[in-house]
This record gives structure tokens, C-alpha cells and sequence, in this order.
């Protein structure tokens, strides 16, 4: 490795080194506004770095990481995701007497690794890179350790992790056995030949299961939910969007670079679960009057439509799956920070009653979730509804007419459940005004960010789209 080299990793060295310092600073001095300084400033860095980096791009470092624009454009998205939740975490943890500083530390470790993720071009750079995502989140999933609800997502979380762990080494194995590498450029040109081996068929199938454990998708879903329902609020849209992003970047890269997708059991296996994720995640979220378990289940159902974009396997899916998680990305982050916002030291705010009536008492907050829910929804002059198009334009680019056909219609279902949990909020019920904390002041700024993002991206996305076009398609 070279200078030049370890210049391309400034974005993962920062992040590295500013985990180390909040680490350092905390054992010398705990000051939560100075815990939370240091991150953004470290997390700033990060993300103005990825300009001086860009032009090494594509640079190879090693056989287990590859710095191209793919990679880079994740990281710029992983990192502005990361600085808004650290915001939100700000104003969420005033209100608990548990030491504060710490989850810092695991927010920052938890980046790196799913930054490792989308710029790994071996086996053992992928497995690295989610562990290290996946012992963070362990953490911070039961990171309020005095309730019972996070301890038993934190708990629940390990499981669910430690089983897509087992069954993507196991998968890997089977691979390697078979084609004698790990390097996903080499794998490429041998996958070819060995497409009808019992342990190539295998091992892939092993990877899916794995992966479908991180994604959250149908069947692998059962404990998600409560993982959601449990961990604190901007954990759960921390494991929602950056999380499940770096894994689904990982997975279009993983199977696009070997050329794995043209397989037609493995074509076939992922339209049966991105049929039944669509519509699983819907029809269950109906029967949710769980705030988080709502959006737990909606998540699942995104996750199926960025399959449908997956499944097309065009010129445009990686240009439709990329735009689909920016939009997906600023929704998701909104609609957990509202429930952010309205949470407090007695519990989070995630109950259907706790939104009865918010338009008369919090109007802004309400007129927030209200339009994050109905571009989840994929209504016009949102975010989410030119992601849903794009990735409709990709799978009709392809011909899987079946599978867009599924994603309107599960579409139209998940419009009720949205619309259920809007008109809740404007319904008109007796309550006392709550009063606004100044600690809430910071996560306001970050909601009417996201807002106006959302706005933007739904009726000029041409800037964006041209970034997209430009850095990610493979």
C-alpha cells in the first residue's frame, strides 16, 4: 500500500479516528455537547473528503477494498445519515439519565462498518465490514439498559445477526470450495462455468439467506419488528436506512460484479421474495397500531420494491436502486425523527394515541410526518414517488411486468395504513399543549432539512438523478 492508497481511505480513516478521539474524550472529560461536536465535525470531514478522494477513483487498495464512485456516493450517503441521526440522538438522550456519551462512539463504528460494506470487493472485507456494523448495533440496540423493551431488542437483534452470520460463511465456504477464491472480480469470470454445481448453487443460496436476515425481508422478517419496536427511536432509523442501505449496496455490487443475477434459480428466488416481502410487509402493517411497527413493516415492503429494481438487472437498476434509497433514506430518517421529537425519558412516543390529534398541538411535527408518510406512500410532488418510478421504468425496461404489477398493488395497500395514521393526527381530541424542550430544537432543524429535501427531490431531482447517473451505474 501506498500513500496514494492510504489517501483514497481518508473517509474510513476519518471516521475510524473520530471514534477514537469521542472515545478518548469521554474518559477525559463527558460533555454531551462536546461528545456530540466532535462527531458532526468528524463525520463533516468524512463526507468533504469524498471530493479530494474523488479523482483517485477507481482505485483499488488491496484485494479486499475498491474505492470507485459506487463506493464513494454510499459513503456520502451513509455519512450525511449518520450526522443527522447523531443530531437526533442529541435531543433523544436529554431526556435520559443514562450516560449519553457513549452511543456516540458505537454511531461512528457502526458508519465504518457499513462504509467497509459498500467498498468491499472480497469475502473477508464483507464479512468484516458486518461484523463490525453488527457489534455496533448489538449495542446500540439495547442501549437504554435500564427498560426491558431495548434489552430484548439488543437480545433479539444478536440472534437474528449471529444466524445470517452462520449462513453467509456457510455460503461463502460452499463458494470457495467450488471456485477456490474470494475476490468477487475473480469470482466473476469462474461463476460462468460452474453455474450447475450443486456447491455454487448452494452457497448462493446460503448468501441470500444471509442477507435476507440483514435486509429484513420476507421470510426472514419475524423478529424485525420488535427489533424496531424495542431499540431507542434513532437507533431503529439508524437500523432502518443506513444499515439496510450498505447491505443493499453491497448485494447490487456482490451480484452484478460476478454476474451471479443471470443465474435463473437465483432470479427466481428473489422474485418470490420480493413478491412476497411486498406484500407480506403491507398486509401486516395493517393490523400494526404500533407507530414503529407500522414503519417496521412498511420497511420491509420498500425493501421489496428496491428488489423489483434489483430483479431488472438493466442499465437503470443501479442508477433506479440508488435514487429509490436517497428518497427512501430522507423518508425513513423523517418519519423516525418525528417520533424522535415527540419521545421522552418515560418512553417513546409509538403509539397511535400518542399522534391523536398532534395537528391541533404540534402542526409543524404533523405536517412533517404527514408528507414523509405520503412519500413512503409514493404520492406525487414527494421524494418517494419519483423512486417509485424510476424503479418501475427499470423493471418495464426488462420486461418483469408480473412483479411491477405486485409493487402497484401492494402499493395501493400501504396507502390505507399511511393515510390510517395521518388522519389519526388530525382528528380533533382534547389534549393539553406539550411543551417544547429547547433540547428538541436541534432535531426541528433536521426535520425541515429532510423536509425540504424531500420537496426538492420531488419536483427538481434532475441534479440529483445526474449525480446518480454519473457515479453509480455498473
Amino acid at each position: 500500500m501506498n500513500g496514494s492508497d492510504l489517501f483514497s481511505l481518508s473517509p474510513l480513516v476519518l471516521i475510524a479516528g473520530t471514534s477514537i478521539l469521542v472515545m478518548l474524550a469521554i474518559a477525559t472529560w463527558r460533555k454531551h455537547w462536546l461528545t456530540l461536536c466532535m462527531t458532526l465535525v468528524g463525520i463533516a470531514a468524512a463526507f468533504g473528503s469524498l471530493w479530494l478522494v474523488a479523482p483517485l477513483a477507481p482505485r483499488r487498495v488491496t484485494p479486499l477494498l475498491i474505492l470507485d464512485h459506487y463506493a464513494l456516493f454510499y459513503f456520502g450517503l451513509i455519512t450525511a445519515a449518520t450526522f443527522a441521526i447523531a443530531i437526533l440522538c442529541y435531543g433523544y438522550l436529554q431526556g435520559h439519565t443514562e450516560t449519553r456519551e457513549e452511543l456516540y462512539v458505537l454511531l461512528l463504528v457502526a458508519a465504518l462498518g457499513s462504509m467497509v460494506l459498500v467498498a468491499s470487493s472480497h469475502f473477508v472485507s464483507f464479512f468484516l465490514g458486518l461484523e463490525i456494523l453488527s457489534v455496533a448495533l448489538y449495542a446500540l440496540s439495547a442501549y437504554l439498559h435500564t427498560c426491558s423493551r431495548p434489552l430484548e431488542a439488543g437480545i433479539k437483534y444478536l440472534v437474528l445477526a449471529g444466524s445470517s452470520s452462520a449462513f453467509l460463511l456457510f455460503g461463502m465456504a460452499l463458494l470457495y470450495a467450488q471456485l477456490g477464491t474470494m475476490d468477487l472480480f475473480r469470482l466473476a469470470t469462474l461463476l460462468p462455468d460452474a453455474r450447475n454445481s450443486p456447491l455454487v448453487l448452494g452457497g448462493l443460496a446460503f448468501i441470500v439467506t444471509g442477507i435476507g436476515f440483514k435486509l429484513g425481508i420476507v421470510p426472514f422478517h419475524l423478529w424485525a419488528p420488535d427489533v424496531y419496536e424495542g431499540a431507542p427511536a434513532p437507533v431503529t432509523a439508524f437500523l432502518a436506512t443506513v444499515s439496510k442501505g450498505a447491505i443493499f449496496a453491497l448485494l447490487l455490487r456482490y451480484f452484478y460484479s460476478s454476474g451471479a443475477q443471470h443465474f435463473r434459480p437465483v432470479f427466481v428466488l428473489f422474485a418470490i421474495i420480493a413478491i412476497a416481502s411486498m406484500l407480506i410487509g403491507n398486509l401486516l402493517a395493517l393490523l400494526q397500531n404500533n407507530i414503529k411497527r407500522i414503519l417496521a413493516y412498511s420497511s420491509i415492503a420498500h425493501m421489496g420494491y428496491l428488489l423489483v429494481a434489483f430483479e431488472a438487472s438493466s442499465a437503470t437498476a443501479s442508477e433506479a436502486v440508488a435514487f429509490y434509497l436517497v428518497a427512501y433514506f430522507i423518508t425513513t430518517i423523517g418519519a423516525f425523527g418525528v417520533v424522535t421529537v415527540l419521545s421522552d425519558e418515560e418512553g417513546d412516543a409509538d403509539t397511535l394515541e400518542d399522534y391523536a390529534g398532534l395537528f391541533w398541538r404540534r402542526p409543524m411535527l404533523a405536517g412533517i410526518f404527514t408528507l414523509m408518510l405520503l412519500s413512503l406512500a409514493g404520492i406525487p410532488v414527494t421524494a418517494g414517488f419519483l423512486a417509485k418510478f424510476y424503479v418501475i421504468t427499470a423493471g418495464a425496461s426488462a420486461g418483469i411486468w408480473a412483479l411491477i404489477l405486485i409493487l402497484v398493488i401492494s402499493s395501493v395497500i400501504g396507502l390505507f395504513y399511511y393515510l390510517r395514521v395521518v388522519i389519526t393526527m388530525y382528528a380533533r381530541v382534547q389534549g393539553k399543549e406539550p411543551q417544547v424542550e429547547a433540547h428538541a430544537i436541534g432535531g426541528n432543524y433536521v426535520l425541515v432539512a429532510l423536509t425540504i429535501l424531500l420537496i426538492w427531490f420531488g419536483v427538481y431531482p434532475g441534479p440529483l438523478v445526474n449525480v446518480v447517473r454519473k457515479l453509480v451505474s455498473m
